[in-house]
């Protein structure tokens, strides 16, 4: 409904905004009525979208581990294994762009793997780092901005998923896939660098 309300948008409409489950729809009530927009969308979800659904997919790496990522040991630890192995599970992993939210750029990834399954913190942090690759029940996510977290932080990405002044501001949509891969920290400095002045640290990947 999203995509076809992209393709074919309805007078009155200001933003959409596709969740796990719905779609929250903002509308000029002195643009169209409430009841008409009702009836309108009702219509409008019946008829498929022509917009190519083709998902985009996208590599972002990650510096996972030590000052990156301070959970990762606890993590192993929990799921009684290796650090290392951690980190294979996870860049292993196929993950679809569920949902954006929370704070700008916040990416919700469905595709985690059973094994790296945790129950979130039960002391959520306060203050958690920009780029975190964090992990929260059977979700895995990408977090752009500095911000209060109660997931597992298992390292960090140079990549920023929002940047104000970059086109596009929003670096990814819902639908999308992404595969992480691991870099060291000196990789993680020199692309964070790259990433602040506006370069796209992400791989687009033909599907």
């Amino acid at each position: 409904l999203d995509r076809a309300l992209t393709e074919a948008p309805i007078e009155g409409i200001t933003e959409t905004v596709p969740t796990y489950r719905s779609l929250l729809v903002h509308y000029d009530p002195g643009r169209v009525d409430f009841d008409a927009l009702g009836r309108a969308l009702l219509v409008r979800a019946q008829v498929p979208a022509s917009v190519a659904t083709q998902p985009r997919r996208w590599r972002v790496p990650v510096a996972y581990g030590g000052e990156n990522g301070i959970d990762l040991d606890d993590v192993a630890k929990a799921r009684g294994t290796t650090p290392d192995e951690i980190v294979a599970r996870h860049t292993a992993g196929d993950y679809r762009v569920a949902m954006i939210g929370f704070t700008p750029g916040w990416s919700y990834l469905s595709g985690l793997a059973p094994s790296l399954h945790m129950p979130r913190r039960q002391n959520p942090r306060l203050l958690t780092p920009a780029g975190t690759i964090s992990i929260g029940g059977v979700q895995t996510g990408i977090q752009c901005l500095a911000g209060p977290s109660g997931w597992h932080l298992l390292g960090r990405t140079p990549v920023r998923t929002y940047q104000l002044r970059r086109e596009p501001t929003f670096l990814l949509e819902p639908g999308d896939r992404i595969n992480f891969y691991a870099i060291d920290a000196k990789s993680f400095a020199e692309q964070d660098r790259a990433a602040e002045a506006g370069e796209i640290i992400a791989e687009l990947v033909a599907t």
